[in-house]
């Protein structure tokens, strides 16, 4: 949510922020609708005023036993009770107006951010380790998966229809151990703590992170009105709606291992085969809480997380810098990390870490404080994938497959997974 008295202060940078992001100027309309509702807010407070004025003016007519003038007042302040209603109703409406097209405006790149249009205008920023050579033709996923006979696409759609899978075995086990291995690695080693959180959330919470009004056709939704978490940074980022936290206590790190439910709507065509883009995935979130002053530290030092995950398990990856048509609504600057999937032939996105600013913080109403301080600020949020669950099997099995179809299991999984050192065709 933007700020109207930054817009008001700052039209032209504002109209150019969105320009970058490929959108036309807003700034002069948004401003015609906040000059309505400040002439309406105006209108009513004198009004009031006014109102207030005359009933004083009553009593001291009444004192002075002047009746006329008494009922004159009596009058003029039941007309102002009128006029007051009607300001008060054209203020409220002009505000509604004003925030609803705030509401569906996305965040501003920061100027570190590199202006392009697509995922072309997208900048590579470091690179880790080189592909691996292989001296066989190296495979999909999905088809070192079914040959193993525990991966199977086709039961799946029989319970629940395309983009779901059924994991069996060794790889069920696998995609638990990566995901246990992940919530270690950050909670002993890189401070989060460690959240277990609703996976079906109300209204508010996804409008707070930003999914809402706009995405709606993004996220499924029960009959009962509640949302399935696209990813677990909403629950954790609305633990600080409505709060004023104390900033001593920032940053504040969560992390969480979830299912997350994604509808994949502008998906049609793209990524059919496999697990690449799935209705219901584990993911292992990160979310940060920080003071204006600190969060595009707490930016780069998150990435790191996330791009530690991928050292460990030796997985090649790089990391771009996305531009301002790539970003996603919330982000002020987003980093991605891309695994090398040897199946495809190419980098595909395992995680994105993004930093908010103050942007979600004001459609929460998530501020902090220091314990000398009279006033408030609005908190900055960041969130990232550290990695998901999914993508991260994927790209282990294509990376450590073997020319019989076998699967070698990275060490730093092998205590997961019962000392086993490499998957098997099932018997």
């Amino acid at each position: 949510m933007h700020d109207i008295r930054f817009i008001r202060e700052n039209a032209a940078a504002f109209d150019q922020a969105l320009k970058n992001r490929g959108l036309a100027p807003l700034s002069e309309a948004l401003l015609s609708l906040d000059e309505k509702r400040r002439v309406a807010i105006a209108a009513h407070e004198t009004a009031l005023a006014r109102r207030n004025a005359a009933s004083k003016e009553i009593g001291q007519a009444m004192a002075q036993k002047d009746a006329v003038r008494a009922e004159a007042l009596k009058a003029e302040v039941a007309a102002l009770k009128d006029a007051i209603a009607g300001k008060q109703a054209e203020a409220d409406v002009a505000d509604a107006e004003l925030r609803k097209q705030l509401e569906i405006i996305p965040n501003l790149p920061l100027k570190s951010v590199p202006v392009g249009a697509d995922e072309t205008g997208n900048v590579e920023v470091r690179r880790h380790l080189e592909p691996p050579t292989f001296n066989f033709a190296p495979k999909q996923h999905f088809e070192l998966g079914e040959a193993l006979g525990l991966m199977d696409f086709e039961a799946a759609a029989k319970i629940s229809g395309a983009r779901f899978v059924v994991l069996k075995g060794a790889l069920a086990r696998l995609e638990r151990a990566l995901g246990q291995f992940m919530l270690d690695l950050h909670t002993g080693q890189h401070g989060y703590e460690e959240i277990i959180a609703p996976l079906m959330v109300k209204d508010e919470a996804v409008y707070g992170v930003g999914q809402l009004p706009k995405f709606s056709e993004d996220m499924f939704h029960t009959e009962n009105g509640f949302w399935l978490i696209p990813t677990s940074e909403v629950s954790m980022t609305n633990l600080v709606r409505e709060e004023i936290v104390d900033e001593a206590t920032l940053p504040r790190r969560y992390t969480a291992l979830t299912p997350c439910f994604r509808s994949e709507a502008g998906s049609a065509g793209r990524d059919t085969r496999g697990m690449l883009r799935q209705h219901q995935f584990m993911k292992v979130e990160l979310v940060s809480i920080t003071t204006p002053e600190t969060s595009l530290a707490e930016h780069e030092r998150m990435t790191g997380c996330a791009e530690t995950v991928l050292k460990k398990l030796g997985i090649p990856f790089r990391t771009v810098v996305l531009c301002t048509g790539d970003m996603g609504f919330a982000s002020q600057k987003t980093y991605d990390i891309e695994a090398w999937l040897p199946g495809q032939g190419t980098y595909r996105e395992i995680s994105s870490c993004s930093v908010c600013g103050d942007f979600q913080a004001r459609r929460m109403n998530a501020r902090c404080k220091t314990k000398d301080s009279k006033g408030t600020r609005f908190v900055h949020t960041l969130n990232g994938s550290g990695i998901a669950v999914g993508r991260a099997l994927i790209a282990v099995m294509e990376n450590y497959q073997n020319a019989d179809g076998s699967i070698t299991v990275p060490e730093a999984l092998r205590p997961y997974m019962g000392g086993l050192e490499k998957i098997t065709k099932a018997n």
